[in-house]
């Protein structure tokens, strides 16, 4: 775009918002920054994106050229239909009362939405959207870990985030991966989410792991938990035979989330 001169007062409104929201934000976000209806951000957004100074993904926006990496909300926007069964398939597990994790995995922002009928819940997360979500819900204690701040994960990591972490007893904690095997465990692309994970599921009484089934037998750098510290897998398909032995040698449920026909999704 060739400037700001031709924007309207509420499209750099907008903008300012997802400037300081790290480059991303959604919908429900902006609208409560914004004091507007979500109706309104959607139009704005929309203007915006013709103008070419916004992405517009799937329930929000991401400013152009503000990553180099993939954000956090082109990924939430992938597969939501998928992460949504998944989500609402977590949340069974969660009790009223609980103190809980969710890391900043898109998975775990929409199991951080299906909690929102929840209460007296204690959250604890490295994830500021998941924080965002579940504060001032329902009775809700939410903790913000501190440590270095990602902004193309909307989240934290290091030493801080770990150390605060290990103050708490999660009676369940959710997590999301980049892949799954039967060799290596839970895998990621980022040393602090790895760690950071780690730490969690030491801490944790039971530890889920949420993943799409396209990670399963997937590959990535760094390890996080090994298979013996997770309780259950909840995903939208069943993984391979060599993994599903494995998971089943160290006593971890597999749950599968199911669409509205009852068929497996996709």
């Amino acid at each position: 775009m060739s400037g700001t001169q031709s924007l309207s007062h509420r499209e750099l409104e907008l903008l300012g918002a997802l400037r300081r929201l790290g480059g991303s934000a959604r919908s429900a976000d902006l609208a409560k920054a914004l004091d507007v209806s979500e109706e309104t951000v959607r139009r704005t957004v929309k203007a915006l994106s013709k103008a070419g100074a916004v992405l517009r993904v799937h329930g929000g926006a991401h400013l152009v050229g503000a990553q180099s990496e993939p954000s956090f909300y082109h990924r939430f926007g992938q597969d939501s239909a998928v992460k949504q069964r998944i989500a609402a398939q977590v949340s069974r597990i969660v009790r009223d009362g609980m103190t809980v994790f969710l890391d900043v995995g898109s998975t775990t922002a929409y199991v951080a939405e299906a909690l929102q009928r929840n209460s007296n819940l204690t959250v604890v997360t490295n994830s500021i959207g998941v924080a965002q979500a579940l504060a001032s819900h329902n009775g809700n204690r939410v903790h913000l870990l501190g440590g270095e701040m990602q902004s193309n994960e909307r989240g934290t990591f290091g030493y801080v985030a770990e150390h605060q972490a290990r103050r708490f007893v999660f009676d369940v904690a959710v997590l999301s991966a980049d892949a799954l095997t039967a060799k290596h465990g839970v895998l990621y692309q980022n040393a602090g989410e790895a760690q950071l994970a780690t730490v969690v599921a030491d801490c944790a009484e039971c530890t889920v792991l949420a993943l799409a089934h396209p990670k399963f037998d997937e590959t990535a750098p760094h390890r996080g938990p090994s298979l013996g510290k997770l309780d259950r897998i909840v995903s939208d398909k069943a993984p391979g035979k060599k993994l599903t032995a494995a998971l089943a040698g160290h006593g971890i449920g597999i749950d599968i989330a199911k669409d509205g026909s009852g068929e497996d999704g996709k």
